[in-house]
């Protein structure tokens, strides 16, 4: 009976045909819709996608006859995404555990492999244990529910990344904003928060969108001080800062001091997806009973898996490719400087050109593109406004004829559309 159904439902709607929702309420939403997106095309900060039509790499081919073309817009620092060996560990992970567990990780949906990269995580980072996620975006929106109550505080850097701001917005603690990287204004809040039971300070370890690197000195001096923990997102961190890749904790000399990490397996581990929490057992033990995005979410597909596992034996076996990073950053950021334009953050390999107008930042993208460069431009509400940029990033494989032309290709279309005199 319900074959025949199914049939005639098809039949009577043309099979593939659009429909839109009638009525008079969906009228109103289609036109409210409607003008909220012509006002951003209006402001000049729409976001379109271009369509890549090779594997991710320094160089691309894009749908529709773009051949050649450079990317320096990528998170692929390590250039891993495409190593050999990390795809070849995803087609045997997928050839013997499957496409994926079709259930979340108490049912159905943990397999060795899940177990073998969580133990592989935590020794990488050197901490006690590791819970993956689907990505990092539900790591941090996991951890402070789970772990914070009404009776605590968390302390958030102003520019930490939007997972991080949401992650803290669903939990019940006491909020506390400080200004970007501000040790004096973190500490006054510190002080304020003192009346709370446990007190956290949250920030990025790298932050995406300036290239700038939190003072992790500083903060776990007065965290230390006032007695709270220190949680950093490693998302732009993990695998190439530091003498051996582990991050800004390793880099600055405070692994024994922060307590916890979150960070992502979809950048410098693979580029795929997936996400996981390290740090102290009981912590852990914790998510793995009270983290709704953990409980609710299928397990990370084998594939993926595979991927990052290989990912990290490659860099624990060798730092080679992370110190390949530092020449080739500091070759790009001397050039752009050299040539006049402003690079925001420093020695980080996320090289913010900085543009403030959101119209620019747009139109330079689309100009480079024109001439072989695949860049994109951050504006508001991504970036605080009047802070445009084109934010470019390096990866290992680039060559140095790569971040040459790039520089020639900015030069050429900063002076065309007046960003350089």
């Amino acid at each position: 009976m319900w074959r025949v159904a199914a049939v005639r439902g098809l039949r009577g709607g043309g099979a593939g045909a659009p429909r839109a929702a009638s009525g008079a309420a969906a009228a109103q939403l289609r036109r409210r819709l409607e003008s909220e997106l012509e006002d951003i095309r209006g402001a000049g900060t729409w976001k379109s996608e271009r369509v890549i039509a090779s594997r991710q790499g320094p160089h691309l081919h894009l749908a529709g006859g773009g051949a050649g073309i450079i990317n320096f817009c990528a998170n692929n620092y390590l250039g891993l995404s495409s190593h050999p060996e990390v795809i070849r560990a995803a087609v045997e992970a997928l050839e013997k555990f499957g496409a994926g567990l079709s259930s979340v990780r108490f049912i159905c949906g943990t397999q060795s492999i899940h177990k073998d990269l969580e133990e592989k995580i935590a020794r990488f980072h050197q901490r006690e244990d590791a819970i993956l996620y689907a990505s990092c975006f539900d790591a941090n929106a996991g951890i402070f529910e789970a772990l914070l109550t009404p009776e605590d505080a968390v302390l958030s850097d102003e520019l930490n990344h939007a997972s991080i701001i949401d992650g803290i917005r669903l939990c019940k603690a006491n909020k506390y904003r400080y200004k970007h990287m501000d040790m004096q204004d973190l500490e006054a809040k510190l002080k304020e928060a003192q009346k709370h039971r446990l007190r956290l300070v949250a920030t990025d370890g790298a932050f995406s969108m300036d290239g700038d690197i939190a003072p992790l000195r500083e903060i776990c001096q007065l965290a230390q001080k006032y007695d709270a923990l220190v949680f950093i997102d490693e998302c732009h961190a993990t695998g190439f800062l530091g003498p051996s890749g582990r991050g800004t904790d390793e880099l600055l000399g405070v692994m024994d001091k922060v307590t916890i990490i979150n960070s992502t397996l979809g950048k410098a581990l693979g580029g795929a997806a997936g996400g996981y929490t390290t740090g102290p057992k009981p912590l852990i033990d914790l998510l793995r009973q009270r983290s709704r995005p953990y409980l609710f979410s299928n397990s990370l597909p084998p594939a993926v898996v595979g991927c990052a596992s290989k990912a990290l034996d490659l860099l624990m076996e060798s730092n080679a490719i992370a110190q390949s990073m530092a020449a080739k950053t500091q070759r790009f950021r001397s050039k752009m400087a050299a040539a006049g334009f402003t690079i925001s953050g420093k020695d980080h390999p996320i090289c913010p050109v900085m543009l403030g107008d959101a119209r620019l930042a747009s139109v330079m993208a689309e100009d480079m593109l024109n001439r072989g460069i695949y860049v994109i431009g951050f504006s508001y509400p991504v970036v605080p406004k009047g802070k445009a940029r084109i934010r470019v990033q390096i990866s290992a494989v680039h060559s140095d004829e790569d971040i040459d032309r790039c520089v020639e290709a900015f030069t050429e279309v900063g002076r065309k559309h007046g960003a350089l005199s």
